[in-house]
């Protein structure tokens, strides 16, 4: 999943991003933080408005998901992406302690088709848990 983009250059189109972002869901939801790294941009931008967090670089995002506390599982619902290859939408839902909570994420892409931007909306504005101060800023 590390190159997307065929030997001429050209973005991966819809089919390709849409893989992306189920690779990307998969590889969360099986912890498995090696291939959802390998979806990821050196260099990727997470951000989450309610909590007004920002997360910068593979790196500390990959630990940030890493880290989250609690035992979490993801249902992907729906994924759409744009014919140019740069940016794609998902809805989820996220079975935590019991309850659901749907979620919206918006992604971009790099030209290998690589995520370099996401940003997530949660129904409701809440506070940060604490612990992971050393991996976000807040805005």
């Amino acid at each position: 999943m590390t190159e997307m983009a065929d030997r001429a250059g050209t973005t991966p189109g819809a089919a390709g991003l849409r893989a992306a972002v189920g690779a990307y869901w998969a590889a969360a939801d099986a912890r498995d933080w090696e291939a959802f790294a390998a979806t990821l941009s050196a260099d990727v931008v997470y951000d989450l408005p309610q909590t007004r967090e920002r997360v910068l670089g593979r790196d500390k995002y990959v630990r940030f998901n890493r880290e989250y506390p609690g035992d979490w599982r993801v249902r992907v619902e729906r994924i759409v992406a744009d014919e140019d290859g740069r940016q794609a939408a998902a809805r989820t839902c996220f079975t935590v302690a019991g309850g659901e909570i749907p979620a919206v994420h918006f992604f971009t892409f790099d030209a290998a088709g690589r995520i370099t931007e996401v940003t997530d909306f949660w129904p409701e504005p809440y506070e940060p848990p604490t612990g992971r101060e050393h991996l976000v800023e807040r805005y």
